[in-house]
This record gives structure tokens, sequence and C-alpha cells, in this order.
């Protein structure tokens, strides 16, 4: 009695329906058959990648390539002494030019004076240049060209807005990708944001900067847009070679007998 005699029974594949056995090629079902069975998307989907795992097994177990050890070295003594030989150069060298070239420390402070130019630390040239967007705060018609909230509550809700964003941006993406290439929108937006803290940092110290401000405060916005679109187009046309590449690796591992 064939399968079709006996509409009540249903099986994967020609094998075990239970134990999820995939049968050889020659008894592999065709389309119609399985249509016919009117098994569902989601037991289907199941078969295929049972199939894959059960090639990719077959493949391992006939296959002449032999994996090989990795070799490595204890922590003590050969890593311990290793590092440290490597920390004690870097002290050494540290040590040495800052000797050979002590740093000039200028004048003391005077209390009675403000300085011309004040500065935080350089690493904090982001914030302080978001304090300095008072070009672009808008003044409304309706209240006869006046500005809707003062220049440094714009700055304070700038650096708000702009600390908000990057602790948001782990939320959106949750991918597993681990180089640029294999994501090129949220690689783009990296470069975006790297390109607009040195924008704003210049904006920070535009003292010091001889380029006109409404220059300086277009290329804010400007450079790291373009900066993100170029990013974006060159990881895009890297992508299909990349993958390539990487599937071509990937197969290499593990050839056919």
């Amino acid at each position: 009695m064939s399968d079709t005699d006996n509409p009540t029974e249903m099986r994967t594949d020609g094998g075990d329906r239970e134990t999820g056995i995939v049968a050889p090629d020659d008894e592999t079902p065709t389309w119609s058959e399985r249509k016919a069975r009117k098994v569902g998307l989601s037991r289907l989907t199941y078969e295929y990648f049972e199939r894959a795992r059960r090639e990719d097994q077959d493949l391992r177990t006939e296959s002449d390539y032999v994996e090989r050890d990795v070799l490595g070295f204890p922590t003590w003594p050969h890593e311990i002494i290793r590092n440290a030989a490597i920390s004690l150069f870097f002290v050494g060298m540290v040590l040495f030019i800052a000797a050979a070239l002590p740093p000039h420390f200028g004048d003391a402070a005077n209390p009675s004076q403000t300085p011309e130019i004040i500065l935080p630390d350089w690493y904090l040239y982001w914030s302080f240049g978001l304090l300095h967007l008072d070009p672009i705060n808008p003044g409304l018609a309706v209240l006869d060209g006046d500005k809707l909230m003062s220049d440094e509550l714009y700055g304070v809700l700038a650096n708000v807005v702009v600390v908000g964003a990057i602790a948001i941006v782990p939320f959106l993406n949750k991918g597993s990708a681990r180089r640029p290439v294999e994501e090129p929108f949220w690689a783009s937006i990296g470069v975006g944001g790297a390109v607009f803290s040195l924008t704003i940092s210049a904006l920070a110290i535009q003292n010091l900067i001889p380029i006109p401000l409404e220059l300086l405060v277009n290329m804010v916005f400007v450079l790291p847009l373009v900066s993100g679109v170029i990013a974006y187009a060159l990881l895009k046309t890297m992508r299909e070679g990349y993958m390539y590449g990487l599937n071509r690796r990937y197969y290499m591992l593990r050839p056919p007998k």
C-alpha cells in the first residue's frame, strides 16, 4: 500500500516522522508529493534544516580534513614574563621622554583676571561645542524675533539629545555582526557620529580655527552626513565580495572527499 492510499499516514522525507531522521536522496519525496501531504510550513522548514544538518555531518564524516590542535602557552611563567617585559618597556619609554622633554607649565593662573579662552579637557570638546550652537537657535516671528529659549538652555538640550541618541543605538541594533562590511547601515551611522564628534569639537575651539563661524556651523552638520553616505556606499559595494570570500574560506575548512 502506498502513502497516497492511506491519507492518515504521513512521513518526513521518507523517514520516521517522530525521530526526524532524513532518508537518502533516492527516497526523498518530490515537490508534488510534499504538496499532496499538506504538511505545514513549519514542518517543511524543519525538514529543510534537518537535511542541511545531516549533509554537513556527512561531509565532516567523509572528509579527510583533520582539525589541528591550537597550541598555547601557560599563563605562568610565559605570559606573565612576556607581558611584564612589554609593560616595563613602555613605562621606561614614558619616563625617558618625560625626563628628556619636560613639559612647560607656563605662568601661574591670575585669580583676578578671566582667561581669554576657556576650554575644558579635550575629551569634552564635543559637549562644549554643543553649548555653542546659539547661531542655529531659531527666533520665532510670533515673538517678534525673540528666541523661545535661551542659548544656554538650547545647548544643554542639545547635549541631552546627543547623549540620548548614543544611549539608544545599542537597543535599536541588536545584530551579531562583527565587521562594518556586514552591517553597512549601522557602520555608516558610526562613521557619521565619529565625524560629528570632530566637527562639533572644532566648533568648541572656533576662536583658534581660521574659518568663518557660519561656514563652520554648516560643516558641523554637512560633513557627518557626507561621510556617512560615502561610508555606506563603499561598504555596500564591498559586501558582495566580502561575503563571497567568507563563504569560500568557510567551505575550504571542510573540503569534501
